[in-house]
């Protein structure tokens, strides 16, 4: 693709979905009072919170215990909490959000986002609340598509020096 301006639309897309999976994995590491650590009914924020998982929470478990639904709710309920799930999920996002930031490991980093943002879909229900046939999570695993197949790495990023090193010539599934 030689359009400019597309180039800079799927670098800055690019960016700001690995800015939504950074920020969720410091938000679940810290605590910072976004989607951790935010009191539902009252909306005070805990600041430093014992859900943080720096602090001994569970990133998965509230998720997974009490927003799950669906003919898979068993499933995902029994895995809320287990400590191996947790550091799956927080190892997930940080290697999805600094993969999609730095434009480096793009297929890797856009597979997995892929299968990360299918498990939620799962988990969260295959019929939506607010739309029978398509959610967010659906939506974001085709965006997933577009970076990795229009090479987005490369643009506002490092894609380009990272595709030429002779690791990633060696083995082009790290481009």
């Amino acid at each position: 693709m030689e359009n400019k301006n597309l180039n800079i639309s799927l670098g800055l897309l690019r960016l700001s979905l690995g800015w939504i999976f950074l920020w969720a994995f410091f938000d679940k590491l810290l605590g910072l009072g976004f989607s951790t650590c935010r009191d539902t009914q009252t909306g005070i924020v805990n600041y430093f919170c014992n859900q943080a998982w720096l602090y001994g929470g569970s990133p998965t478990f509230g998720f997974l215990k009490f927003a799950t639904k669906g003919p898979f709710q068993a499933i995902f309920q029994g895995l809320a909490g287990n400590p191996i799930v947790d550091w799956l999920f927080m190892l997930g996002l940080l290697g999805i959000g600094l993969g999609l930031m730095l434009g480096i490991f793009m297929r890797l980093s856009t597979f997995f986002a892929g299968i990360l943002l299918g498990l939620m879909y799962l988990a969260a229900s295959i019929l939506p609340e607010h739309n029978p046939f398509i959610d967010e999570h659906i939506i974001y695993i085709i965006v997933m598509a577009v970076l990795c197949l229009s090479n987005s790495g490369r643009y506002l990023g490092f894609g380009n020096f990272w595709e030429k090193t002779s690791f990633v010539q060696k083995y082009p599934i790290l481009k």
